[in-house]
């Protein structure tokens, strides 16, 4: 049974919401309503959440961490410092509410909260396409002769930006060019390419590091990344992991998105010695296509 058909008869869907990586990001401008515009370009990453949702009278998340051993994974509980909130204002709620649904979403977490690689925003983003699959396999069940067309889009570009800059692309994926206040998305070819990332212990909070960007008078980042020095600034211990990044694969480490990922492409053919720091987290990944 399809994820679609097995939606429209409550039995529960299996999601995959892959994170994302900025690869660049300028902004461009400031609205009046204090959201900045961005001038960005993103991609999809093999490191993905797994989602399954059960359509139920009321909204909920469970959020479990998924942990690696002897070739397999293991759930586990929610990892403290990870600070996720499973209230009202997790942005998995805030997407069954925009989209008109009710269930009960549980989250295996793959991809690290605020590491800048828009785990949550993903997480959102996939429930939002099983919401707009879910209404077009619900109007063809009712309408069965009806000539088929266009399915209609339950949440608009626009109203899922709203949820967060990064929700819009991740609703559609791949790589592309984003901009606005994340409601533009202008997909790019894909191109095969491979990271390595390492993630500290830190948790960045991307609300925090906009503002950090105000307060510094809105300077421009060195490596193609305008909120590279803000992130610095509010969370100086991002440093150690970027220089060990960087004496390991002699390369210059970019900060994906507010922080506090750094990475750099993966050397050809992969370097096996991944660098170690402090709680930090290494591992590879490659750009994937739209899901």
């Amino acid at each position: 049974m399809s994820d679609d058909a097995a939606s429209v008869a409550g039995v529960p869907a299996r999601l995959l919401a892959p994170a994302k990586l900025t690869l660049s990001l300028r902004i461009t401008g400031t609205r009046p309503d204090g959201y900045h515009q961005i001038d960005a370009e993103m991609v999809s990453l093999d490191l993905c959440d797994e989602l399954l949702v059960t359509p139920s009278a009321t909204n909920s998340v469970e959020i479990v961490r998924t942990s690696a051993g002897a070739g397999s994974e293991r759930d586990e509980g929610p990892e403290p410092s990870w600070n996720v909130p499973t209230d009202h204002t997790n942005l998995v709620i805030l997407a069954l509410e925009l989209a008109g649904r009710t269930a009960h979403v549980r989250i295996r977490k793959r991809i690290p909260p605020g590491a800048g690689l828009g785990g949550g925003s993903s997480d959102a983003a996939a429930v939002l396409r099983w919401a707009n699959r879910l209404t077009a396999a619900e109007t063809a069940a009712r309408h069965p002769d009806a000539t088929s067309g266009p399915a209609r889009q339950v949440v608009s570009m626009r109203q899922a930006a709203s949820l967060g800059a990064d929700v819009a692309f991740c609703l559609v994926g791949g790589k592309a060019q984003v901009s606005g206040i994340g409601e533009i998305v202008e997909p790019l070819p894909y191109q095969q390419q491979e990271f390595v990332l390492m993630t500290p212990s830190v948790h960045v909070d991307t609300a925090s590091v906009y503002r950090r960007w105000d307060e510094l008078g809105g300077p421009a980042g060195d490596h193609g990344n305008d909120l590279e020095p803000a992130a610095l600034s509010a969370y100086p211990e991002l440093v150690g992991c970027r220089d060990i990044l960087a004496h390991s694969m002699s390369r210059t480490p970019r900060l994906a998105g507010s922080g506090g990922t750094w990475f750099v492409t993966a050397p050809h053919p992969r370097h096996r010695d991944l660098p170690v720091y402090e709680g930090a987290q290494t591992r590879f990944a490659a750009a994937i296509g739209r899901i």
